[in-house]
């Protein structure tokens, strides 16, 4: 069922914040980096899956390739993280004691961690686009969130999940979005659009794994250049 991914996806990030309040601070640093580095891997299965799932690589290659130019020229990485920043500092006023500053803390920290990012986006189009495995992405990112809420929530406590309100607003959104859109792309649209997207989680698998940080939000554009590729070129 399509928003089975961002459901999953609400139920770590809770569960993250109630271990991390918890019992965060007694659990070792190298379980947690075990941990992140098996969703690397297995991040790196799935995108060379979908990669691999191509009829024809020049699709995806251009797309990446143009959408890496738009992506550059549009500042679309550094937007992000400048988005993120401007929301950090509007929410995390002086004025607030500091039991309600570290909630809010918490609070905007995991949103913008959870919903700022190429594996949010990825993930909600394959979900609202449906077809086998269409959560996959989703279920990547809900073991990593978890992962991350532990973590978060051992010190900057409860605030952590009420981020889960914005997972259920920002995923929702996107994955009904892709829904719609569901109805004017053909299954070799689809097809090559995962292809490229494969690719870009082949980037984030490499980042969590530490061998090479990939400017994945960049490529981003390439989600739209290659079901237009296709429009115009397949036969």
């Amino acid at each position: 069922m399509r928003g089975t991914g961002t459901v999953v996806n609400v139920v770590t990030v809770l569960v993250g914040t109630v271990i991390g309040v918890l019992l965060g601070a007694r659990l070792p640093e190298r379980l947690r980096t075990t941990v992140l580095q098996a969703v690397g891997l297995v991040t790196l299965v799935i995108g060379a899956r979908d990669a691999l799932g191509t009829r024809n690589v020049v699709f995806p290659l251009v797309a990446l390739i143009l959408g890496a130019g738009a992506g550059q020229a549009l500042a679309i990485e550094e937007r992000l993280e400048a988005l993120g920043v401007a929301v950090r500092r509007r929410f995390t006023a002086k004025d607030r004691s500091d039991e309600d500053a570290r909630f809010v803390e918490g609070f905007v920290a995991a949103s913008l961690l959870f919903c700022i990012g190429p594996l949010t986006i990825l993930g909600s189009i394959r979900d609202g686009l449906g077809g086998p495995d269409h959560a996959q992405l989703l279920m990547v990112k809900a073991a990593l969130d978890g992962v991350v809420a532990i973590a978060f929530a051992s010190t900057l406590g409860w605030g952590v999940g009420l981020s889960a309100l914005t997972v259920v607003a920002v995923q929702g959104t996107l994955t009904l979005t892709a829904g719609a859109a569901d109805r004017v792309l053909t299954e070799r649209m689809i097809t090559e659009m995962t292809a490229a997207g494969g690719v870009m989680v082949i980037g984030l698998g490499l980042g969590l794994l530490d061998i090479k940080k990939v400017a994945v939000a960049s490529f981003l554009p390439a989600l739209v250049l290659a079901p237009i590729g296709v429009a115009l070129f397949a036969r």
